[in-house]
């Protein structure tokens, strides 16, 4: 018995009608908000202003108390005004995470909706796609000639097109559907690295107030007729302050410089490129402990194995390796430069530990910081700029926690960051907090 062309295509306006159900709803999935969610949005962002405005009147009274001529009585109230500053901000941080909880719920919930669209399009597509194929083993004039009626092959046909329709419709709501995912995904990701740096900031105004606090109470121990104590504590403050300015970084093959002024070229490197200095120092120190471990190859008096010519990665290294060291004007058999670790090559120079290659794709960049033209990778001042630089591409201009913890674990991993690089990373963020604890100490 043979059967009509429609009848074989009957079943595909099930499909059709599902597909055009996927197409029809809102590419943005919007997830409604109570009464009470928005009230305790509201109360939390009126509660944010307020801290906001009492750090800021804080800040002010803290400077102008600064400013006073040293006494116990000045010191004791910087000190209140500083843990009330820390307190402060701790709060703001503690409401930021609250504020970020719901969001990163909704994104969550957005992002688990939005992949099942997708997969139910996915199969909606597949079975048109089916149906299709279907339609096509079966022509016109096959239709035609079995006897079939003209009108019922021709409604066969529009009902083709409307499937050819429904397909391209389909497509089409799949790719937009992918791409709000994305935006998703992507504000997903930005608002749980927020909630990392917010809690990081607690963590870190935390263990300030705990410092403060032991700091104040030793203050208060003092009485008035204890100022010989008093100037005691003073000058251990001034010993410390010089012991830290005095520490050198010693840096190989160079003139060692004090941390003032290895601190003034990392400001002026963060100047350029936006990149916190004492992220500079960490990542310089966890390299080569601020210059002092940058190989040892190519030294003078190192075998034939150690040379240059030998360590580097040849189709990639030793022709920029010539070129910089011609136009700085030295000895290519002299400098030093990293041993070859396992498999792998070495080659690296200086205190930044550039490879020669990707050293000459800043060196324009280099020069504009420092003013140097040719910039060397063994001067300090060069070495300071060009991991600022690379730091920033990196994504560390943010100083935020997260974004120095990801730069930081590119540096030293590239794409694997997030696996391989996560101890270095680690590493260098603790590092940072040390030299950041310098600084703030010298600034105060």
């Amino acid at each position: 018995m043979n059967f009509p062309a429609r009848r074989l295509i009957a079943p595909c306006w099930r499909p059709i009608v599902v597909a055009l159900f996927f197409v029809l709803i809102p590419a943005g999935i919007t997830q409604a908000i109570s009464a009470d969610e928005a009230a305790r949005q509201e109360k939390l962002k009126a509660e944010l202003v307020q801290v906001e405005a009492d750090i800021a009147k804080n800040s002010q009274l803290l400077s102008a108390k600064q400013k006073e001529s040293a006494s116990l009585k000045r010191d004791v109230d910087v000190l209140n005004y500083q843990i009330a500053t820390a307190k402060l901000k701790i709060r703001e941080k503690q409401l930021e995470i609250q504020r970020l909880g719901t969001d990163i719920v909704k994104k969550e919930v957005t992002v688990r909706d939005l992949n099942q669209k997708i997969e139910a399009e996915k199969q909606s597509l597949a079975e048109l796609l089916r149906k299709t194929r279907e339609m096509d083993n079966t022509s016109v004039v096959e239709a035609a000639l079995k006897g079939d009626n003209m009108s019922d092959v021709f409604a066969d046909l529009n009902a083709f097109n409307y499937i050819q329709g429904s397909l391209h419709n389909s497509f089409g709501a799949i790719k937009q559907t992918r791409s709000d995912t994305e935006v998703q995904k992507s504000g997903l990701e930005n608002r749980r690295d927020a909630s990392i740096d917010a809690k990081a900031a607690i963590e870190r105004e935390n263990k300030k107030v705990q410092a403060l606090e032991v700091e104040k109470q030793d203050l208060l121990k003092l009485s008035k007729n204890q100022e010989s104590n008093y100037k005691r504590i003073l000058a251990d403050r001034q010993k410390k302050r010089s012991e830290i300015l005095s520490a050198l970084f010693s840096l190989r093959d160079t003139k060692a410089i004090p941390f003032e002024q290895a601190l003034a070229y990392a400001k002026e490197a963060a100047g350029k490129t936006g990149v916190r200095p004492a992220f500079i120092l960490a990542i310089m120190t966890q390299e080569t402990n601020l210059g002092a471990n940058v190989g040892t190859c190519n030294r003078p008096g190192d075998p034939e194995k150690k040379s240059w010519k030998n360590i580097m990665k040849p189709s990639r290294d030793i022709e920029p390796y010539l070129r910089i060291t011609k136009a700085l004007g030295i000895a290519p058999d002299t400098m030093p430069l990293s041993c070859p670790q396992g498999s792998g090559y070495g080659g690296a120079m200086g205190p930044s530990q550039f490879i020669p290659s990707t050293w000459e794709l800043y060196e324009d960049r280099i020069a504009s910081v420092t003013g140097h033209n040719p910039p060397n990778p063994w001067v300090a001042e060069d070495a300071f700029a060009a991991t600022s630089l690379y730091l920033m591409d990196l994504g560390a201009a943010g100083s935020t926690y997260s974004a120095e913890s990801r730069a930081a674990g590119k540096y030293y991993a590239g794409s694997r960051w997030a696996t391989a690089g996560k101890s270095y990373s680690n590493s260098v963020m603790a590092i940072s907090e040390r030299i950041q604890n310098n600084i703030d100490f010298l600034n105060n």
